[in-house]
């Protein structure tokens, strides 16, 4: 599925506009009538601007004076930059949330504000794919806890892929940083240069890439703004998209409310943060079902690699997919998985790194049936034959840990 974009704005009759005006004044007439001027004028002053995949497509045309020639104004790439600017602003990095012992200030590898925004725009732009129909939110949707509704990514040519996109909310906090499904990604920049090579996803290549973002003067603007100069390579990309990445945190959940919560400081509540089965379900995730033994921390994840039995097949005593071991090539690593973080977890169906398990309750009698038995099963599986009462807990705990402060939308404009 395509990014959608809104529909095309179009931002008429700006005259020419001496430097000295405010930006607020030159956008004030953008939708400015004048009676004044003559069928020339207008014609000459008129200015469009369409908000499209590839970002403002029509050049300006800004009036002369009455000798000829252009006065001192606020050009046309300012008007397109301020813009730009408008519609994705630089945003400052929020402190300490609730249910995080920082800030992202304070992260091992804390994001930048202008690289973020400058990502922002990389992370949502098609141009990143071969035939321009493909972006990293295509399968990482944020509608979707940034991970997909479906079992298997699909790329360009609507080819399939064998596994379905992880999430990344909340990577700036993990305790080790390899991504992937199988780690074989050592941190966020390497991350993002893989999919845009890879010929069932984008399908591109990081020279072609750069020389599309190279050509665009819009983003070697912000280039310059957020490493200090323009020029353009992909580690740059690589390194604006991880750093829009880092800061899409959830925090602030029922969960976190009621696990900082202090009566005597707060006061008494008007009604409960969680529910008698929610509560349950935390008791039980923290005790019994020992779901806390590998989705650990603020986080809920160890950030490490397991057997859970996904995948395997009885008859013919092979797993479907080797995970972690096609990067290590250890033996105690076949079909191994990273332990994915469970906030927003309920928006994230299908589960599983295959997406073979339709729903969070699927994957309850999963665990408590303790996995599928293979050679490498992970000791920390054990069968729990938990009740019908306890799974139906678990799972609405799983709500509570739906949080805010990582929902985002693509950009309607975008650098040409």
């Amino acid at each position: 599925m395509r990014t959608k974009f809104v529909t095309p704005v179009r931002v008429t009759c700006v005259r020419a506009i001496p430097v000295h005006m405010t930006l607020i004044a030159l956008l004030s007439l953008a939708a400015c009538g004048d009676s004044t001027r003559s069928a020339a004028d207008e014609s000459s002053e008129k200015i469009a601007f369409a908000a499209t995949r590839e970002g403002v497509d029509a050049a300006p045309q800004v009036g002369q004076d009455q000798n000829g020639e252009r006065p001192a104004t606020i050009t046309d790439v300012d008007l397109e930059l301020t813009l730009l600017e408008r519609d994705n602003p630089v945003r400052e990095l929020p402190g300490r949330m609730v249910g995080h012992d920082m800030s992202l200030a304070q992260t091992r590898n804390p994001p930048d504000p202008e690289r973020a925004r400058l990502g922002r725009w990389l992370y949502y732009d098609t141009r990143l794919s071969a035939d321009g129909s493909i972006s990293c939110a295509t399968c990482h949707r944020p509608e979707n806890g940034f991970s997909e509704p479906t079992p298997v990514s699909t790329g360009i040519d609507g080819q399939m892929g064998g596994r379905k996109a992880p999430s990344f909310l909340n990577a700036a906090f993990a305790f080790y940083e390899p991504t992937f499904w199988d780690g074989r990604a050592a941190d966020l920049e390497e991350q993002a240069k893989g999919p845009i090579e890879n010929p069932i996803e984008m399908g591109d290549t990081h020279t072609a890439v750069v020389d599309k973002i190279a050509a665009s003067p819009g983003y070697r603007h912000f280039f310059e703004r957020a490493f200090g100069d323009d020029e353009v390579d992909i580690d740059r990309i690589a390194h604006a998209i991880a750093d829009y990445e880092r800061t899409r945190v959830s925090g602030n959940s029922r969960y976190d409310r009621f696990k900082e919560y202090d009566e005597e400081e707060d006061g008494p509540l008007a009604e409960p943060l969680l529910s008698a089965q929610e509560e349950l379900g935390h008791d039980l995730f923290f005790g019994d079902a020992k779901c806390a033994t590998c989705h650990v921390g603020n986080h809920f994840t160890d950030s490490l690699f397991h057997n859970l039995g996904v995948g395997w097949d009885a008859n013919s005593n092979e797993l479907a997919d080797l995970g972690r071991y096609v990067v290590t090539e250890q033996e105690a690593d076949k079909g191994a998985f990273k332990t994915p973080g469970l906030r927003e977890v309920t928006r994230r169906a299908p589960y599983m790194h295959d997406g073979s398990m339709a729903t969070l309750r699927d994957v309850m009698v999963h665990y408590s049936i303790g996995g599928h038995a293979n050679p490498q099963l992970s000791p920390k599986m054990e069968k729990l034959d938990l009740t019908d009462e306890q799974i139906d807990a678990l799972v609405a705990f799983m709500g509570a840990l739906e949080g805010e402060g990582w929902m985002d939308e693509p950009p309607t404009l975008f650098p040409r």
